[in-house]
């Protein structure tokens, strides 16, 4: 009886020691009296107990390793503080086991004096502008240099660079700055595109005020130049009418000095200073003058004829 429940443990533990179940991505690295046997992917696994054994236990999944932030000199002698983060990803396991004491160490190594080497050649302000050609270089350098311990770097990013306090003093007070000279020549760009404004409106106004007043007077010209045309058409018609009516009736030569008469009284209307008075109308004038006598006498005769 005892002999078979010594039997069934010994049955179990050789069994538990035979049997292993590897998870979804991850890998067992089997050794065999104290050698590299293989590889056990995701699934079950039999070995042969006290002969093989599991030396590491291999995720496949891609990683993160968070690299202590580290104090670095630019080449400008400004100690900067660079905090970094590594994402990689086992592709040999093997390798990753027996290549590399500690791949992770490894790694963090390699970074912290890679990105010494990188930075030391940049000055400050470089350092803040080039954050996507340090993370490039890095990725390189690790990539390359891990790919002997079955390793691959997908990405490396630069998560803070942080300054000393006295230059985040003076970068601020720099900022600001700044800040006050665009705003300054915003402002002064404002002000001088307003008063072009302001100066190309009053420009407008005064050409659009001296067209308006230059069309007045062209228009008032020729309203009076049109107005002087109308009386001088009349007045041509009134000559051409008079002129008829003296050649239709035969008209003698007291009539024609009567209109001459006319006509002088109306030159002397005019707003001329001085009138000319040609010498053949002084005849005129004076036939004129001795029938308005005769016209006198005769109604004084009658007047004292009457009275007798």
């Amino acid at each position: 009886m005892w002999f078979l429940i010594v039997f069934l443990v010994i049955i179990l533990i050789i069994a538990f020691k035979s049997i292993k179940i590897v998870k979804q991505a991850e890998v067992y690295i089997i050794e065999r009296l104290g050698k590299y046997h293989k590889i056990a992917d995701a699934g079950l696994t039999i070995i042969i107990p006290f002969f093989d054994h599991v030396r590491s236990v291999v995720s496949l999944k891609q990683q993160t390793m968070d690299i202590p932030p580290q104090g670095v000199i630019t080449k400008d002698n400004v100690t900067i503080t660079i905090d970094t983060v590594v994402f990689y990803k086992i592709t040999d396991p093997a390798k990753a086991v027996y290549e590399i004491q500690s791949l992770r160490k490894g790694i963090e190594y390699l970074a912290i004096t890679t990105i010494r080497d990188i930075v030391g050649k940049m000055d400050l302000d470089q350092t803040f502008s080039s954050r996507d050609m340090i993370n490039d270089q890095l990725r390189l350098i690790l990539d390359e240099a891990t790919d002997q311990w079955g390793c691959r770097v997908d990405r490396v990013e630069i998560k803070d660079i942080t300054p000393p306090a006295d230059i985040r003093d003076a970068m601020e007070k720099q900022m600001n700055a700044e800040r006050n000279k665009r705003a300054a020549i915003l402002q002064a760009e404002g002000e001088r595109q307003s008063a072009i404004t302001i100066a190309e409106g009053q420009k407008e106004a005064s050409i659009l005020a001296a067209e308006a007043d230059r069309e007045a007077k062209i228009r008032r010209a020729a309203g009076e130049a049109e107005a002087i045309k109308r009386v001088a058409e009349a007045k041509a018609k009134e000559v051409e009418m008079v002129y008829s009516a003296i050649k239709n009736s035969s008209p003698d030569d007291k009539l024609v000095q009567l209109k001459s008469l006319e006509a002088l009284k109306e030159i002397a209307d005019g707003s001329a200073n001085k009138v000319f008075i040609p010498f053949e109308a002084t005849g005129a004038l004076s036939g004129l003058g001795a029938a308005s006598e005769v016209f006198k006498e005769t109604k004084e005769a009658k007047d004292n004829k009457a009275s007798k």
